[in-house]
C-alpha cells in the first residue's frame, strides 16, 4: 500500500515547481509581468500558472524554463528510501550564471 496519496504527491510536486519558478524569477529580478511578456501571455495568466489552481502541462513548464534560460531536473525516489543529505538542506535558491541551475529537487 502506498505511503502517500496521489493527491498529496500532486500537491507536493505542484508546490515545488511553482516555488522553484518564483525563486528563479526573483533571482533574475524578473516580475510576473516580465515573464508574461516573454511568454506572450497576460500577467493574469502568469498569476494563474503560479497560483496552483491548475494542472500545468509539460509544454507550459518547458516554455517557462526556456524563457528563463533554465531547466527542470526531476528525481523520483522510493518513499522508504533513507533521506539523503540533500533532502535535509534548505530549499533550493537558484543562482543565475553560466551554469544552468537545478530547479526541482
Amino acid at each position: 500500500m502506498p505511503r502517500t496519496s496521489e493527491s498529496f504527491e500532486y500537491t507536493r510536486l505542484s508546490q515545488s515547481v511553482r516555488s522553484a519558478i518564483q525563486l528563479f524569477l526573483k533571482d533574475k529580478n524578473w516580475t510576473r509581468v516580465r515573464l508574461a511578456q516573454e511568454l506572450g501571455v497576460t500577467p493574469g495568466r502568469v498569476s494563474q500558472i503560479l497560483s496552483g489552481d491548475e494542472n500545468l502541462t509539460l509544454r507550459t513548464l518547458g516554455a517557462i524554463a526556456a524563457k528563463l534560460d533554465g531547466h527542470f531536473a526531476v528525481q523520483l525516489v522510493p518513499n522508504d528510501a533513507q533521506p539523503s543529505r540533500s533532502d535535509q538542506r534548505e530549499p533550493y535558491t537558484p543562482t543565475i550564471g553560466p551554469k544552468v541551475p537545478e530547479l526541482v529537487r
